[in-house]
């Protein structure tokens, strides 16, 4: 492509002669850099990309983006921008021909519930016969190719060659407040956006909640023209986002519990499986049934029934079709032992550990365990709480490690020890070997108990661990296949093993 037309829209700070060359490539990482490549310098929190020019320019880059005053000359043209990470975003729509234009677009933002969100919307529009690309955090979707995730969010050039490539007619994607900030989505063009909640987490990023929030709000400024915007008012946050889009005249639609709204959630029934009363302000009421028990589930279904609703499916197809879905690998996934339930799930917050666990009292826990740790280098301001929580609606939780990379087994221990005396109330044990926690509170629960093991979800392992495991799920099929002798490995419910609940 001609680089008049990859810069196009690109506001320079310099006065750069624009020459007539053929861009094959666009990089941010020098290494990568091909002949005929753009490069684009990014200032980076580990790297900054002003460093490595010379190295790009070596290898065949022919042009170069970035933000600082170059001391000396360059060989190849030199265009000094703003922000490299946003030009880097309308560079890469620009080089792959505004790729979002071409399909449906709907980005789901929110502390909890983003994932399985995007779940239920894939099944809701692949079951009215269109095709699907996922965006997220346990995967990605690509044409019907599975494909494994690296972040939540892949950086802007590569997240738009993923939507030149895709054939497909709708693009769900989970948005974190990550690729917000580093300006990963700019350019995009969104038919939907939902905001499923916000609370306490990232703060080691984002310093403060309300640049948190600040930060989530950013998304709904890429709405379509008449785009919609779909959000759960149930937090401070949420009105006030809602709030805060009306005042802008931007097309909003409310769901709450709590509140008067658009959507109002009624009648919540959970046990194994949820189901709750949702009446529309313009439309008859109707009944959401969904094979996942846990209130904060009824409010994932219901966000993905209302974009469904709103941006054209069928109305009886959708309610049928939330039936049918099967959940979300490592969120709420769940295994049966001798009538024991156990939760593998992503839970890494307070909320989220609240949601967990009220679903295992509302299906009638006759005990629940929890196991779960902390990983370095993440938000510690939250860890006090979390501990709170799980010491309050759980019978018996086990502090164990989850993965470390900068902080050593014995400090980590420590902080565990410390928060268990200042949070817990006496029901807590540290164990330092995760599987063998896993293990152990499997083993000790009898008919009735619910085990939950949060923080990883579907993840695998980074450090190794005393059984042969590479994941919480294999650990959690490993004890069971061995405890009962069993040679197959065993599987998470499904919705024919739910049948009997409904």
């Amino acid at each position: 492509m001609n680089i008049r037309d990859v810069l196009q829209d690109i506001e320079f700070l310099n006065q750069p002669q624009i020459p007539h060359l053929e861009i094959h490539s666009i990089s941010f990482n020098s290494k990568k850099v091909q002949n005929d490549s753009l490069f684009v310098a990014i200032s980076g929190g580990q790297f900054d990309g002003h460093h490595y020019i010379e190295d790009a320019i070596n290898r065949g880059a022919v042009a170069i983006v970035g933000e600082k005053e170059m001391k000396s000359p360059l060989p190849v043209p030199y265009f000094r921008v703003r922000n490299s990470r946003e030009s880097l975003a309308k560079l890469s729509s620009n080089f792959y021909h505004n790729p979002s234009k071409k399909h449906m677009m709907i980005g789901v933002t929110g502390t909890n519930g983003k994932t399985t969100t995007t779940f239920i919307l894939k099944h809701l529009f692949e079951e009215q016969g269109l095709s699907c690309t996922m965006i997220g955090s346990v995967m990605n979707i690509i044409n019907g190719e599975n494909r494994p995730s690296i972040a939540t969010t892949p950086d802007s050039l590569e997240l738009n060659r993923i939507l030149s490539e895709s054939n497909d007619d709708v693009v769900i994607m989970e948005v974190s407040s990550h690729a917000l900030a580093q300006a990963r989505v700019e350019g995009l063009a969104f038919d939907a956006c939902l905001f499923t909640n916000l609370s306490h987490d990232h703060l080691d990023y984002h310093g403060s909640l309300e640049e948190y929030f600040l930060t989530k709000a950013r998304l709904f400024q890429q709405l379509k023209e008449n785009g919609k915007a779909i959000i759960n008012i149930d937090t401070e946050w949420g009105e006030r986002l809602f709030s805060m889009l009306q005042q802008k005249k931007v097309n909003s639609l409310s769901l709450s519990r709590l509140h008067d709204a658009d959507y109002k959630i009624l009648h919540v029934l959970s046990n194994q499986c949820s189901s709750a009363l949702l009446v529309h302000q313009h439309h008859e009421e109707l009944y959401i049934h969904l094979n996942m028990p846990g209130e904060h589930n009824i409010y994932n279904a219901a966000m993905a029934y209302i974009a469904g609703i709103e941006l054209g499916l069928d109305n009886q197809k959708l309610l049928s079709s939330l039936k049918t879905f099967k959940g979300v690998p490592g969120r709420f996934e769940m295994f049966d032992y001798h009538g024991v339930t156990i939760v593998v799930d992503y839970a890494h917050t307070a909320d989220s550990f609240s949601y967990c666990l009220n679903a295992a009292k509302t299906c009638e826990a006759k005990s629940i365990r929890h196991v779960f740790g902390f990983r370095d280098g993440r938000d510690q301001s939250k860890r006090a709480e979390m501990v709170q929580v799980t010491s309050s609606l759980s019978d018996e939780y086990t502090l164990t490690l989850d993965d470390l990379t900068a902080v050593s087994p014995s400090d980590m221990l420590l902080e565990l020890t410390k928060l268990q005396k200042e949070a817990g109330n006496k029901k807590g044990r540290i164990t330092k070997d995760r599987t063998i926690a896993i293990k152990e509170a499997i083993e000790k629960s009898t008919k009735g108990d619910w085990v939950f093991v949060t923080g990883k979800g579907n993840e695998q392992y980074k450090n190794t661990y005393a059984l042969p495991c590479s994941s919480d799920i294999e650990t959690v099929q490993y004890v069971i296949k061995k405890s009962t002798h069993c040679e197959e490995t065993p599987q998470s419910f499904h919705e024919d093993d739910q049948q009997s609940f409904l």
